[in-house]
């Protein structure tokens, strides 16, 4: 039997998250601890252990097959440690702090406007709402739920698709009526086209002619980092952007922006995923409630009808 005065459950919260955040300085950062610390705790663990759990080089750290098979047990046996004190502290009631981090456009237009309902039916839950268009890294953030969109690189996290949306090029009828609407894929070099300056985003706009994909390149004299800045950018009357078509539904449904060369439209849809971490199905009930909250609310189109579900109650 392991002796009492080793506190096990800290060690092994330790060790994960030197697997998870990648090494001992971002381990040590995230369990306010010194990197030597953290490193001397690594090696009591394999001595109590008697074998190697990781190899160490001077960039990164690699599990051996012993460290592998232990960091997926050591998950599961934290998960399930926190779960048990949950259902004890909470009475299966969600509570606490909700870290959710999304790209803006589905912040503004979904789950900004959801917030109050989620909130009234789960008091007891604190949100902590992060919008961006750059990719985070949702361990090291401290993330609950991510909502990405395009496509999902692989990786440990686990994705619930939330739906699809088309992308449409649209324009306001002020900048249309100054410019002309283009009327073949290439009047869209004759336009400002405005475009974004985060990474994920897409090198130019896809247009079909003839059966045939081009891709145009997006230089305007204006980039935004995000969609929704976009969005306003070209009500604002700035020139053409391509934009997800629930994020401009109203405005086109309205008469503020207007769709072009719609039957150039490739068709491409964007997935859009509700990401987490979690293994063997265990989740705090706080995000899991979210989860189960935005699949029942949530129901993005690739026609963008409708994106929120109305109310059932």
């Amino acid at each position: 039997m392991a002796r009492l005065d080793v506190n096990r459950s800290g060690e092994l919260e330790v060790f994960v998250r030197v697997i998870e955040l990648g090494g001992f300085s971002a381990a040590a950062r995230a369990c306010d601890m010194t990197p030597s610390a953290v490193s001397k705790l690594v090696a009591r663990l394999e001595q109590r252990l008697g074998t190697r759990l990781v190899n160490r080089s001077t960039r990164q750290i690699q599990l051996t097959s012993e460290g592998c098979a232990f960091y997926e047990r050591g998950v599961r046996i934290l998960a399930d440690l926190e779960e048990a004190e949950r259902c004890v502290s909470e009475r299966t009631v969600p509570r606490g702090r909700l870290r959710v981090n999304a790209n803006v456009p589905f912040g503004h237009h979904v789950l900004l406007p959801l917030a109050p309902e989620f909130l009234e039916r789960h008091p007891d839950v604190e949100l902590d709402i992060v919008l961006t268009d750059e990719v985070v890294d949702i361990l090291e953030q401290r993330t609950d739920v991510a909502v990405r969109a395009g496509p999902m690189k692989s990786s440990n996290l686990i994705a619930r698709k939330l739906g699809g949306t088309r992308m449409v090029i649209v324009g306001a009828p002020r900048y249309l009526a100054r410019h002309g609407t283009p009327a073949t894929p290439e009047h869209v070099l004759d336009h400002n086209r405005l475009g974004a300056n985060y990474v994920r985003a897409q090198a130019g706009w896809p247009l079909r002619q003839a059966g045939e994909d081009r891709v145009f390149p997006v230089t305007g004299n204006a980039q935004a980092s995000d969609g929704e800045a976009l969005r306003r950018l070209a009500l604002a009357g700035l020139g053409l952007a391509r934009l997800a078509a629930f994020q401009v539904r109203d405005d086109i449904a309205a008469g503020r922006l207007q769709p072009v060369l719609e039957d150039c439209n490739p068709g491409d849809v964007e997935d859009i995923h509700a990401v987490y971490v979690g293994q063997g199905g265990h989740l705090p009930l706080r995000v899991r409630a979210f989860l189960d909250f935005l699949a029942e609310r949530v129901d993005i189109r690739p026609d963008a009808t409708p994106w929120i579900v109305p109310n059932p109650r």
